[in-house]
């Protein structure tokens, strides 16, 4: 990695510690340089604004999650399981909530939809290698995957984004996604006790 670059990965890494640890609005660029030790011009040299700043924090948090993804993908896991731990590897963490909001709000719609559009590109040739493998193995039967998968994240993506659903929501979902993939009513059940978590209303 270039020097440069490198200095540039070393200022995302402060800026997404602070965004986390003081939230994106309590922290000033004035808090990042000072942290970084470095001169204003430098960082600007890198991000021209504070929200210049946020959007490659996120960029950095969906490499991330893209390459968790990956790992899903490639493991053992079966595949009903690998389907939702696909789709859930490409949210941010709990710690990450912080950031997940300021980006899901109404002043930043188009950073939402510029981003949550590079996620779904993402996440459609992760997934339907994972429905591939279901169909191979008898668990999906299914054509026009592509398009399914990126149905299913899409639906992921309203309804879930900000852990406002009902249990019948969730119920809905399962049964949706069981008939989008083509596979025997209940294969998905188990994702009822996977997002039991959230906040269902």
């Amino acid at each position: 990695m270039k020097k440069g670059e490198q200095r540039k990965q070393e200022l995302l890494k402060i800026a997404y510690k602070m965004f986390i640890e003081k939230g994106y609005d309590n922290t000033s660029v004035d808090e990042i340089i000072a942290e970084a030790g470095i001169a204003k011009g430098t960082y600007y040299y890198y991000f021209p604004s504070k929200e210049d700043t946020l959007e490659a924090v996120i960029d950095m948090m969906i490499n991330e999650e893209v390459a968790n993804a990956k790992g899903v993908v490639a493991s053992r896991m079966p595949i009903p399981q690998k389907v939702a731990a696909v789709i859930y590897s490409l949210r941010p963490g709990q710690e990450e909530q912080n950031i997940a909001q300021v980006v899901e709000s109404n002043e930043n719609i188009i950073l939402h939809e510029k981003l949550n559009k590079r996620l779904i590109e993402e996440a459609v040739p992760l997934l339907s290698e994972v429905v591939w493998e279901g169909n191979r193995a008898g668990v999906f039967e299914c054509e026009q995957i592509e398009e399914r998968v990126k149905m299913i994240l899409i639906i992921c993506s309203r309804l879930f984004d900000e852990d406002d659903f009902t249990e019948n929501e969730v119920t809905a979902f399962i049964d949706v996604t069981e008939k989008i993939l083509g596979a025997q009513p209940g294969t998905m059940s188990f994702v009822k006790e996977l997002i039991s978590g959230g906040n269902k209303r």
